[in-house]
């Protein structure tokens, strides 16, 4: 498979999804300011590479991605959401969810790809409505969260945190509930790994991916804050 340079001239090109590298790497470089994120995760794309590096954009096969209705609650989160151990908020700490996305240590990985850059263009995207935050909190304290683009009816999830025991499984919980609600069809998790499986979370196809993409022309994109006031 070919791997495509793109240009930071033209920040709506993308390569045919189809035609690229669907176990590494598609494309490199572009930059990461908002309009080049909102045409990438259009076609699928998403940017992960370790700080320092070029930028790289990814579009795996297969995708893994969690159906709202096939959320996954297990026996011992139960008790949390009957207890009310958490309060769930939206939209109302997004650069402070991002960066401490940025600072949770994960043992499998070398420093993180959330640099300022990224910080800085996917604010503008909140700030145009498309890019949410969840944020968990007990008592007043910000415990956990994550962040992601909406477009049409599927989410496109970016990463979380937890500073307490399953607070960021906690406002994923959330979120889902909120998207079923809404009528979201589609919730991408990008890779797979064993938190989201547990969840709900199933492999399909680049192929079955994009044709799901592909619905979201056609539909209202929810823009603007997601915050309901206390």
């Amino acid at each position: 498979m070919p791997f495509y340079r793109l240009d930071p001239r033209f920040p709506e090109l993308f390569p045919d999804p189809a035609l690229v590298n669907g176990e590494g790497p598609a494309c490199f470089g572009g930059d990461l300011g908002p309009e080049r994120l909102f045409n990438a995760y259009r076609l699928g794309y998403f940017p992960w590479f370790a700080e320092g590096e070029p930028i790289l954009w990814w579009h795996p096969d297969p995708r893994f991605v969690l159906y709202p209705g096939e959320l996954k609650v297990s026996k011992s989160m139960r008790p949390y959401f009957n207890q009310e151990k958490y309060r769930v908020t939206y939209d109302r700490r997004f650069a402070e969810v991002m960066r401490a996305c940025r600072n949770v240590y994960r043992p499998e990985q070398r420093g993180s790809w959330i640099t300022d850059e990224l910080i800085r263009g996917y604010t503008g995207l909140h700030e145009l409505g498309i890019a949410h935050s969840v944020e968990v909190y007990e008592g007043d304290e910000l415990v956990g969260g994550l962040y992601g683009l909406a477009l049409g009816r599927v989410f496109f999830g970016e990463s979380m945190f937890f500073r307490r025991p399953n607070a960021s499984k906690f406002g994923f919980i959330s979120l889902v509930r909120r998207l079923r609600e809404q009528g979201y069809r589609l919730i991408d998790c990008q890779q797979e790994t064993n938190h989201l499986k547990s969840l709900g979370g199933r492999p399909i196809s680049r192929s079955a991916f994009i044709d799901h993409l592909a619905e979201i022309d056609g539909e209202t994109t929810e823009r603007g804050t997601w915050d309901v006031p206390d």
